[in-house]
C-alpha cells in the first residue's frame, strides 16, 4: 500500500508561478510532485509513469484540459483527476466530471483547499481499498466486485471504473435496497463537505457509472433514482 511519502502526484499546468507554488506545497507535505507544462505532455508522462493522482488545468497551450482528460480515460489511465479551472460557470465543472474527472477546483483556490481534495481522493482511491487484505468477492446482481483489486468483472468481461467509480459502485452495492441520499453518498464517497454544487457532481458521477455498469443506461436496473431522496441499488 502507498504512503503519502510515495504517492505520486502529476501537474498539468502551463503558468509557471502556479505551478511551482503547488508543485514545492506538494512536495512540503510529503509528495512527489512531477510537473508537466502541456496537455500532451502530461498523457505522454502519465501513460508511461502511471502517477497515482492527475492534478490538470482546464486552460492549456496545446489544446483543452476536457479534451487531454477524455484522452487519458479513453487510454484506460484510472488514477483520480482533479481539474483546475478559472470559470465559475457550473457548465464548465459539469463538462469536467462528464469527461472523466473525479473532482474541480476553481481559480483561485488556496493550497490548504486543494491539499484536502487531494488527501480525500488518495484515500479513497488507494487507502482504504488497498489496505484490504482480504481478497473477498462481492455480488452484486451480475456483476463481481473484487475489493482487493478494486476491479468489477461481469462474466468474463473487465469494467473499467476509476476508484471513485469503485467506491461508489461498492457503497451503493453494499447498502442495496436502501435509499442514499446524495448527501451520504458525497460524505462516503469523496470524503468531505458538501457544497452548493455537491449534488451536481454525484448526478454526474451516477450517470456515467450507468454507462459502465447498465445493460441499458436510459432504463438502468440496477442503480435505480429514488426521487426527492437520491439513489438506491436495486435488492
Amino acid at each position: 500500500m502507498a504512503t503519502q511519502n510515495n504517492f505520486q502526484i502529476l501537474l498539468i499546468e502551463d503558468d509557471t508561478a502556479v505551478a511551482q507554488s503547488l508543485q514545492d506545497g506538494l512536495e512540503r507535505e510529503g509528495y512527489s510532485a512531477v510537473w508537466k507544462s502541456s496537455g500532451q505532455e502530461g498523457v505522454d508522462y502519465a501513460r508511461e509513469h502511471n502517477p497515482h493522482l492527475i492534478v490538470l488545468d482546464v486552460r492549456l497551450p496545446d489544446g483543452s484540459g476536457f479534451d487531454f482528460c477524455r484522452q487519458m480515460r479513453q487510454l484506460k489511465l484510472r488514477q483520480p483527476i482533479i481539474m483546475l479551472t478559472v470559470q465559475r460557470d457550473e457548465i464548465d465543472k459539469v463538462l469536467g466530471l462528464e469527461m472523466g474527472a473525479d473532482d474541480y477546483v476553481t481559480k483561485p483556490f488556496s493550497l490548504r483547499e486543494l491539499l484536502s481534495r487531494v488527501r480525500a481522493l488518495l484515500r479513497r482511491a488507494y487507502g482504504e481499498l488497498a489496505a484490504t487484505n482480504n481478497s473477498e468477492l462481492f455480488y452484486a446482481a451480475d456483476l463481481v466486485l473484487d475489493r482487493a483489486s478494486g476491479q468489477v468483472w461481469r462474466g468474463s468481461e473487465l469494467l473499467s471504473l476509476t476508484p471513485i467509480e469503485f467506491r461508489l459502485l461498492s457503497f451503493l452495492a453494499q447498502n442495496r435496497g436502501q435509499a442514499l441520499t446524495r448527501q451520504q453518498i458525497l460524505d462516503a464517497v469523496w470524503g468531505y463537505s458538501a457544497d452548493v454544487e455537491s449534488d451536481r457532481t454525484v448526478n454526474v458521477h451516477i450517470r456515467r457509472l450507468r454507462e459502465k455498469v447498465e445493460h441499458d443506461p436510459d432504463q438502468p436496473g440496477l442503480i435505480l433514482t429514488v426521487p426527492g431522496i437520491g439513489y438506491r441499488f436495486a435488492g
